[in-house]
């Protein structure tokens, strides 16, 4: 069949024919191939218009038309109906737009008429390509789903659920309401916004139709028109609907936070519920991320929680929140390396709080014996810990806590391991070890001393007496040898060698023969080692460190109370031999003389990161001395008899163990602590004990072996997504986000220190040197605590809530639904003026935004409905005498926003009448103003009625805020400077209280929310409509519509307008049943496709998927939105989009070179 096809192109009044000679257009047009009519007419889209079409193509015949006109967004659709009516497939239409693509952007009248021409051509050369396609049609699902509780929301859900259907009302904050029911009041009016508000959220909250869905978010949408599946995240709310709403809770909760409804102008707890009249009532708990203190401790302390109980003085309930993951609380708070203050982030306001210090006033104060046990019921299962260190320990206490039989083997004669043997007295004062110890026995842990591995009894052994697992702890007890000459002489003494001595014989003048003493090594133990030394008689101490100072692994604190105590440091050297000499100083006899070492200077960095130390040439020098206590490390004992019952050990010396469950190469055995690790510190030997406890507890409930492989699979890939998510920087600046914020009213305050024994004084006893806080100290301190992660977890609220509704177990909950129709009603963002310095604000404390001064005016705000400003403590206390009301703060403003605000000249009123009314009518009110806009119903009465009570109101766009003081009459104010533009001068005008009408702008997550919903934003950030006048409500995607302020800046009446608008907007489509929808999607020809599935990954909308039988993709054609993703990346050229093939696309090319060519452009 031959084509024969009608041209045609609208004057469009003048809108085109004012620049393109139109007529010629259609005699050129008339020239072309295959066009059998070509006619111009003044409205194309009118009746009589669409009828010259239809009659054309009876007449004619016609198969194809072109349309030069407007743009297709507009009337596509117009002309494509009047082809149908016609008979004839609107597929078979091509639309030129010569209306915004040439004559609104040219003033060339003969360009305009050559571009127009050529766009002619162009649709005419296309045209010839087009094919039929059917129109689809598909069922509407009646449901509606809308975006954004405010009272666009709200108005929203109302009108649909009034009409029998369902609607879902997704709030992304803890109760619905929005912005509207921050305010005071409402003008011109005066309504109290709660008294019309809640009403509205109370008819929305008990409509049968509508699910409410409050602290949710949508996460993703998929379909089209009358179907779309929709993913809600509803965020954990820790707190069940059974809440009363009594607020019993709040009065137990620590944790003090900005509250966000009072904009940070008071402090919530971290359990709140934004207002009193909040939908629903129900309370909510405020969690961040884990904080940095509690992700920096390796046993997962929950640092925050014992702080925030320390602060409010209940010390028995901090010391229950350490003994959940520290069974040596005492001992911890004084010889943890404390990494969690590494991580403060207080430390970016001052300094970090001095954690570890407030462990150990909590475990000092609080009393063991009160530490409840768990209600667990006792199990017959039967494990024996080897080795009463820190790991074993911890091991025997908390799996006690679960129910199990636990029984220590020590080979010592008491238990403690390192910790009794390794730590010195003024450390770790004996009592309190052994307090802790007695506590962990009284829970039911039998311990028995003198049981020595491998020489009392075995791994095999202990099975045999039916124990069903055992774990393994003995440390690394072994001495690593320096490897140098004479190394073996009896005054050559291995640092845990002497300290073991020590600490159980209590040999204070073991040393006095030997007064010199070298303690070679940098870490702690060398540091132990040198202290004690000094408190056993020895004249004089020298340590020998091969790198420098900054490289030392020990802690400043323990190095520098070294310093104070009088021991000598030797850095940057390396020992070469022992120096043996008898009495007389002669050579050859079995007595230490001296050391003799050699310099070395730093080189390149090492595996571990640190630079090696280099050996200087001809450096060596003497050190003369009467003892050498090498303290360079410890390595693990009875290596040959773990192996010979089939413990492997790795390449340096330690227990090889499974990482996820701890057990060892034999089946039920378990390890951990410096056996595994090597030497390591006290609180890195718990958190791997605590892995041990879960790692029995599951191997235990294990019903045969497959089972507990099975179980350790799992547990490997849990392991892994913990310690993923441990893995934070508390200072990185990328990381803040993640918690709470840097409190801005925060004093910079010096971090507080213990009190330390005089060195004078401490070295001659083993008296602890560290006195420790007392309470003031303690309580001051942690009350500098941040806050970082929101709620503590101190579970305070559990124990005052009646109803039991607090969860803190509680966890993210998707919901999918379908619906056919989406609303977006997300709101906005009031402007943050802090960018604009000249403002002052967070400056000058008497500057407020707009938002702060209506929770200021409000009953329910932090003043009591007073309009109070600060004193110079920063609390509100006083009313202001004389108030600036600046307009346009962000708005009208080139450098921010361009658009006009709509609501600033009003609420600027109604703030005047508010101070007037609260303040009194002798306050001075100036209004500093561009132009004042009052263009609703009953505005411009309200604005008489201000000027009436005496507001004053100066034309001119206030310049700049400052409190420096010309006069005397401006001391103590804050000062405006403008331009009276009426008066043509520049003014000064002092005032106590400055409120800033700061700009409504699109909301901060408004890209986030337009992509999931599939919604474009304009150059101001707010969501696109289909047409400024006659699509305000249509959104470039079928079946989703906006309401409200996220299409840009209205008032209350406007928004309500607009919310029913899209209310009628989706009922409708619902009440049609079904809806046409565009056939121009994708297709994938199986004969060419080679089954690469490029396409299914590039699609947004998931819309392709694999026929792993044929081998091919395959288009979901429900779900296509015929983008041409697939298509612009197919490699075989297999992906395809109806109406937009390869011939149209390049008949559409053809036909713009034809022009070109014929018309000579």
């Amino acid at each position: 069949m031959s084509i024969r096809i009608g041209f045609y192109v609208c004057h469009c009044g003048i809108n085109i024919a004012g620049m393109v000679r139109v007529e010629e257009v259609a005699e050129y047009a008339s020239t072309i191939r295959n066009v059998v009519v070509a006619r111009d007419y003044k409205f194309m889209c009118s009746d009589p218009g669409q009828e010259i079409i239809e009659k054309d193509i009876r007449d004619y015949n016609l198969n194809r038309v072109v349309v030069a006109s407007c743009s297709p967004r507009l009337h596509e659709k117009t002309f494509q109906s009047a082809c149908l009516r016609a008979g004839l497939n609107p597929y078979y239409f091509q639309m030129a737009s010569v209306r915004e693509q040439v004559s609104w952007v040219t003033d060339d009248r003969d360009s305009a008429t050559a571009k127009a021409k050529t766009l002619a051509a162009a649709a005419l050369s296309r045209v010839n390509y087009h094919e039929s396609l059917e129109q689809r049609k598909v069922f509407i699902n009646p449901d509606v789903m809308i975006v954004g509780g405010g009272i666009a929301g709200m108005q929203a859900a109302i009108d649909i659920g009034n009409a029998g259907l369902t609607a879902w009302l997704v709030e992304k904050d803890t109760t619905i309401g929005g912005h509207m029911l921050q305010f005071d009041k409402t003008f011109p009016t005066l309504d109290c916004a709660a008294c019309i508000g809640t009403p509205k959220m109370v008819e929305t909250a008990q409509n049968p139709y509508v699910n409410l869905l409050s602290n949710s978010e949508v996460e993703e949408i998929q379909g089209y028109i009358g179907n779309y599946d929709v993913t809600i995240r509803k965020k954990a709310r820790y707190v069940a609907s059974t809440c009363t709403g009594c607020g019993e809770c709040t009065t137990v909760c620590p944790v003090k936070m900005p509250s966000e409804w009072d904009v940070g102008l008071q402090k919530r707890t971290a359990i709140y519920r934004a207002f009193p009249q909040a939908v629903p009532i129900t309370f909510a708990i405020d969690k961040r991320d884990t904080p940095p203190c509690k992700l920096s401790c390796p046993a997962g302390t929950n640092v925050q929680g014992y702080v925030q109980m320390i602060k409010v003085g209940k010390y028995q309930e901090a010391l229950n929140i350490i003994m959940e993951r520290l069974p040596l609380p005492g001992v911890l708070g004084r010889v943890c390396p404390h990494p969690c203050e590494i991580d403060c982030r207080r430390a970016l306001i001052d300094e970090a709080v001095s954690i570890r210090n407030l462990k150990r006033f909590a475990a000092d104060k609080a009393s063991l014996e009160k530490v409840p046990m768990p209600d667990v019921t006792e199990k017959d299962k039967r494990v024996a810990v080897v080795g009463s260190g820190p790991a074993g320990l911890t091991v025997a206490y908390y799996l006690r806590r679960k129910g199990y039989l636990v029984t220590i083997f020590e080979a010592k004669d008491s238990p403690g391991g390192m910790l009794k043997t390794g730590i010195p007295d003024y450390r770790l004062p004996p009592a309190i070890l052994e307090k802790e110890i007695n506590h962990i026995l009284s829970t039911g842990v039998e311990l028995k001393t003198g049981m020595a591995l491998g020489k009392d009894f075995s791994l095999k052994s202990l099975k045999d007496d039916g124990f069903n697992a055992v774990f393994v702890g003995i440390g690394t007890h072994l001495p690593v040898k320096m490897n140098i000459e004479n190394e073996d002489m009896p005054d050559v003494v291995d640092a845990l060698v002497f300290l073991e001595t020590i600490n159980l014989n209590q040999n204070v003048g073991m040393l006095r023969k030997s007064p010199r003493v070298v303690v070679i090594g940098g870490g702690n133990v060398a540091m132990d080692a040198a202290r004690v030394a000094i408190r056993s008689g020895a004249k004089r101490v020298i340590v020998v460190y091969r790198r420098t100072e900054n490289e030392m692994p020990a802690e400043a604190e323990e190095i520098e109370g070294a310093k104070e105590e009088g021991v000598e440091f030797i850095h940057l050297a390396t020992p070469l031999a022992v120096v043996a000499g008898d009495d007389n100083g002669g050579a050859g006899a079995h007595k230490v003389v001296a050391i003799k070492c050699i310099r070395n200077e730093l080189g390149e960095p090492d595996k571990g990161g640190r630079r090696r130390p280099v050996p200087v040439k001809n450096s060596e020098f003497i050190i003369e001395c009467d003892m050498v206590i090498p303290a360079i490390g410890q390595k693990v004992a009875l290596t040959g008899k773990l192996k010979d019952e089939g413990i492997d050990f790795s390449s340096w010396g330690t227990i090889k163990i499974d990482e996820s469950s701890m057990e060892t190469s034999v089946n039920g055995v378990f390890a951990a602590g410096d056996a595994v690790t090597g030497p390591a510190t006290v609180v890195e030997a718990i958190a791997a004990a605590h892995r041990v406890v879960r790692g029995i507890d599951l191997y235990l409930g294990a019903e045969n072996h497959e089972e507990w492989q099975d179980i350790k699979n799992k547990a490997a890939e849990e392991e892994l997504i913990f310690h993923q998510g441990r893995k934070s920087n508390g200072k990185s600046k990328m990381d803040q986000d993640r918690w709470a914020p840097l409190p801005e009213d925060a004093l910079i305050t010096k971090r507080a220190e213990p009190q330390m024994l005089e060195s004078s004084v401490r070295v001659k006893s083993f008296d602890e040197v560290d006195r420790g806080f007392d309470e003031e100290e303690a309580v001051k301190e942690a009350g500098k605590c941040i806050n970082c992660g929101g709620c503590c977890e101190c579970m305070q609220c559990v124990t005052a809530c009646q109803p039991g509704a607090v969860n803190h177990a509680d966890q993210d909950e998707l919901i999918h639904v379908k619906v056919g129709s989406i609303i977006t009603a997300t709101g906005f963002d009031p402007q943050d003026p802090s960018e604009m310095k000249a403002y002052g604000y967070k400056k000058y404390p008497n500057v407020f935004t707009n938002l702060e001064f209506e929770r200021l005016s409000n009953a329910t705000g932090p003043t009591g409905g007073q309009i109070l400003i600060r004193d110079d403590d920063g609390n509100l206390t006083r009313s202001p005498k004389s108030v600036a009301i600046l307009h346009c703060i962000g708005s009208r403003d080139i450098n921010h926003h361009e658009y006009c605000s709509r609501v600033c000249c009003m609420y600027a009123l109604k703030y005047g009448h508010l101070i007037h009314e609260k303040v009194g009518h002798d306050a001075l009110v100036y209004n500093f103003y561009i132009d004042m806009r009052c263009f609703g119903k009953g505005y411009e009465e309200f604005y008489t009625k201000c000027q009436e009570e005496g507001t004053v109101f100066i034309r001119g766009k206030a310049a700049q805020i400052t409190d420096h003081a010309e006069s005397e009459r401006e001391k103590g104010k804050l000062v405006v400077i403008s331009e009276d533009t009426l008066l043509g001068e520049k003014i000064r005008v002092p005032v106590d209280m400055v409120v800033l009408c700061t700009a409504m702008e699109a909301r901060k997550d408004a890209r986030d929310i337009g992509r999931v919903l599939g919604i474009n934003q304009g150059a101001d950030g707010f969501f696109l409509e289909e047409h400024p006048k006659l699509g305000p409500l249509n959104t470039a995607t079928d079946g989703v519509f906006i309401a409200g302020a996220c299409q840009g800046p209205k008032d209350i009446p406007d928004t309500v307008s607009q919310a029913s608008g899209a209310a009628a907007k989706a009922l409708l489509l619902a009440s049609r049943g079904e809806v046409d929808i565009p056939s121009t999607i994708s297709f994938i020809d199986p004969d060419i496709c080679a089954g690469c599935q490029t396409c299914i990954g590039l699609c947004p909308y998931t819309a392709i998927y694999f026929d792993g039988i044929r081998g091919v993709s395959v288009v979901n054609e429900a779900l296509c939105k015929g983008c041409g993703s697939c298509s612009g990346f197919c490699p075989s050229g297999a992906a395809q989009v109806r109406h937009f093939s390869e011939r149209q696309i390049f008949g559409e090319l053809a036909g713009v070179m034809d022009a070109v060519n014929s018309i000579g452009i």
